[in-house]
C-alpha cells in the first residue's frame, strides 16, 4: 500500500478501505495509510478468516462490451479520474448490471440502514468505479459472516454525495503534518485495533479536551515474551514455526515463534539467517549483548514509517528539548526518594528532604549544566543510602554483597554488577519500544548524542531507573535469588555467572509483569505496558498533541 510522501503529497489512488477507515475515525485513517502504523486484534484476525474464500479469487471479469458477467471474486479496479482503488470481494451479475457484495464480519446493527455508514461508504466507493469503468450498478450487498445475512444497500444520490466530500475531506487529512484529534469519549475506541497506538483518552485527558477519567484502553500485555540466550556456543534457528536452540546438537529449547517478543544473545551465541528474515517478518527484534551484559546492539526489519514523528524528534533536540530533559531528571529523582522511603532501614529524613527539594528544582533549572549538577547531587545522596536498602547480613564489609557508592566499567562489587546488568536490560527494552514507536532511539533530549549510544533511551530509563533496575537489584539481593557464588572477579571486576544471570532475568522479567496505578491516568498497568505509553507520550509531545511530557512517578 502507498502512502503519502514526507512532501505532504497524496499518492493518486486512495484505497476504498482507507475511505471507510477515513469515515470512521480520521485519526485512524491518517495512523493506518499516512503513517503506515498498524496491528492486529481480534476483530481483524477474524475479519481476515471470513474473508479467505472471497480473496483466492475466481471468475472472468469481461468489460461491458466484452461479454456478459456472471460472478468474480476479488475483482480490483482502479481509477486516475477518480482517485481510488478498490478490491471487490465479489462481483455479481443482475441482468444487464453488477453488484458488488462485500464481506463484513458480525451481524448488521439495528439501525435505518442496517450497515454502519463506514460500510456503506466503502461499498459506494466500489460502485463508482464500477460506473467509471461502464458498468450499470445501482446498488450492492453487504454479507454478514457472523448472521449470514446479507443487506442491500442502494447507491442513491445522497450516499454518493457523501461519498465524494469525504473523499475530499480525506485528502485534505492525508497532506497535512499533524495527525487529526483523537475521538474523545468515543465508544468506537475500546473496539479499534490501534487503541493502544493512539491513546485517545491519555492524549485527550493531557491535552484538557475531557474532563472524564481516561478508560483503559491500552490493551493488556500479549503472551509473547523476550527470549534469552545465555548458552556460550549455543546457536539459535528456526524449525517451521518455532525458535530452537540447539548446542552441540542437541536441542536445549524450542519454543513458538509467537510466543517471542524478542529474542536477546548474551556472548557468543550463533543466530541463523534463516530466523533473522523470519524475526524481521514479524517485528521482532533481536537484540546482542557481552557476555558481562553490556547491551551492544539490535537488528530489527524496517523502520517505522511515520517520518513526521522523527523528523520533529531531530528538530525538538537541536532546539536543545529542555523541558523533556528537566521533567525526566525531576521524575527519577523523585522515584529515587520513594524507592528509598519504602525500603531503608534507617531513615534519613534529611536526605529525603533533600531529594524532595532537588527534584524541584530539577524542574526549574535554565541550563543543561545545571541540571547535570542537580541531577549529579541527587545520586550522590540516594547512592550512599542505597546500603540502608540492602539487609544487613548482606552489608557485611568484605562481603559479597558490600557497596560503596556507584561505580562502572569495571564494576567493582556484586551490587555494582547487577546494576550496570539491570540498567542495561531497561535500556535495551527501551531503545526496542522507541524503534516501535518510530523514534529514534539515538537522538536524546537530556543525553546528549554520542557514537554508538541509544540516548533517547538513556533519557526514558531514568524514570524506570529506581522503579525497575534498583528494585529488581534489591530483591534478588534480599531474598537470596542470587548469592555470593553467582559471581566471579576477574581483573578486579565483578561479573556474573551463568546461574547468576538467569535467576536476575527471571527477576526482571517478573518486575515489568508487576502492575502499578498510573497517577495520572488511574489505571492499572505493568510496567511493561509503562514503558510503551510513556514513549508513545513523548511522541504525542514531540508532534504537538500534548503540551507537555510528564514523567511517570509513584509515590
Amino acid at each position: 500500500m502507498t502512502a503519502p510522501t514526507a512532501d505532504g503529497a497524496v499518492p493518486d489512488l486512495v484505497p476504498a478501505r482507507m475511505v471507510n477507515e477515513f469515515s470512521y475515525c480520521p485519526r485512524l485513517f491518517y495512523l493506518e495509510w499516512v503513517d503506515a502504523q498498524f496491528t492486529d486484534n481480534l476483530d481483524t484476525v477474524e475479519g481476515r478468516w471470513h474473508h479467505r474464500a472471497v480473496d483466492d479469487g475466481g471468475g472472468a471479469v469481461p468489460l461491458p462490451d466484452e461479454g456478459p458477467l456472471r460472478v468474480a471474486r476479488s475483482v480490483q479496479l482502479s481509477s486516475a479520474t477518480l482517485g481510488l482503488v478498490a478490491k471487490i470481494d465479489l462481483l455479481e451479475a443482475d441482468g444487464d448490471a453488477v453488484v458488488p457484495v462485500d464481506t463484513k464480519r458480525g451481524s448488521p446493527p439495528d439501525n435505518e440502514h442496517r450497515a454502519w455508514e463506514p460500510e456503506r461508504i466503502q461499498l459506494c466507493v466500489q460502485a463508482l468505479l464500477l460506473r467509471e469503468h461502464g458498468y450499470r450498478c445501482e446498488r450492492g450487498a453487504l454479507w454478514f459472516a457472523g448472521s449470514r445475512e446479507r443487506v442491500t444497500v442502494d447507491f442513491d444520490n445522497e450516499l454518493v454525495e457523501r461519498t465524494n466530500a469525504l473523499l475530499a475531506d480525506l485528502r485534505a487529512a492525508a497532506a497535512a503534518s499533524d495527525a487529526p484529534p483523537p475521538l474523545v469519549d468515543s465508544p468506537k475506541c475500546p473496539r479499534c485495533s490501534l487503541v493502544g497506538i493512539c491513546l485517545p483518552d491519555e492524549v485527550n485527558t493531557l491535552a484538557v479536551r475531557s474532563s472524564r477519567p481516561p478508560r483503559r484502553l491500552i490493551p493488556a500485555d500479549g503472551e509473547a515474551r523476550p527470549l534469552y540466550v545465555t548458552e556460550q556456543g549455543a546457536w539459535v534457528g528456526k524449525d517451521k514455526g518455532r525458535v530452537t536452540v540447539t548446542r552441540k546438537d542437541a536441542q536445549l529449547l524450542s519454543v513458538r515463534l509467537i510466543d517471542v517478543s524478542q529474542v536477546c544473545i548474551y556472548g557468543n551465541v550463533q543466530v541463523s539467517t534463516q530466523l533473522l528474515r523470519e524475526l524481521f517478518a514479524h517485528d521482532i527484534p533481536t537484540c546482542w549483548f557481552s557476555y558481562g551484559g553490556w547491551f551492544s546492539g539490535m537488528a530489527t526489519g524496517l523502520p517505522a514509517k511515520n517520518v513526521e514523528l522523527r523528523r520533529r524528534q531531530v528538530i525538538a533536540a537541536a532546539q536543545n528539548g529542555a523541558d523533556i530533559a528537566r521533567s525526566i531528571v525531576a521524575g527519577k529523582i523523585r522515584n529515587q526518594r520513594t524507592l528509598l522511603r519504602r525500603n531503608t532501614r534507617d531513615r534519613d529524613d534529611h536526605v529525603l528532604d533533600s531529594l524532595a527539594s532537588l527534584a524541584d528544582r530539577a524542574a526549574l533549572v535554565t541550563t543543561s549544566s545545571s541540571l547535570l549538577g542537580v541531577e549529579g547531587t541527587a545520586a550522590r545522596l540516594y547512592f550512599e543510602q542505597f546500603p540502608t536498602m540492602i539487609r544487613p547480613d548482606k552489608r557485611i564489609p568484605g562481603a559479597a554483597f558490600s557497596f560503596e557508592g556507584r561505580k562502572r566499567r569495571p564494576p567493582p562489587d556484586a551490587i555494582n554488577c547487577l546494576l550496570s546488568f539491570v540498567y542495561g536490560l531497561v535500556v535495551k527494552d527501551l531503545t526496542v519500544t522507541c524503534w516501535a514507536v518510530g523514534l529514534d532511539p539515538y537522538i536524546g533530549f537530556y543525553h546528549r548524542p554520542r557514537f554508538g549510544r541509544p540516548s533517547l533511551a538513556l533519557d526514558i530509563a531514568e524514570e524506570f531507573r529506581p522503579l525497575v533496575g534498583d528494585s529488581v537489584v534489591l530483591q534478588v539481593v534480599n531474598n537470596g535469588e542470587v548469592k555470593g557464588s553467582d559471581f566471579v572477579i576477574r581483573a578486579g571486576g565483578v561479573a556474573l555467572t551463568a546461574e547468576g544471570r538467569k535467576a536476575v532475568l527471571m527477576a526482571y522479567e517478573r518486575r515489568l509483569a508487576m502492575s502499578v496505578r498510573h497517577p495520572i491516568f488511574g489505571y492499572d498497568l505493568s510496567y511493561r505496558r509503562l514503558m510503551e505509553v510513556q514513549v508513545r507520550m513523548l511522541g504525542a509531545l514531540l508532534l504537538g498533541e500534548i503540551p507537555q511530557y510528564v514523567a511517570f512517578t509513584t509515590r
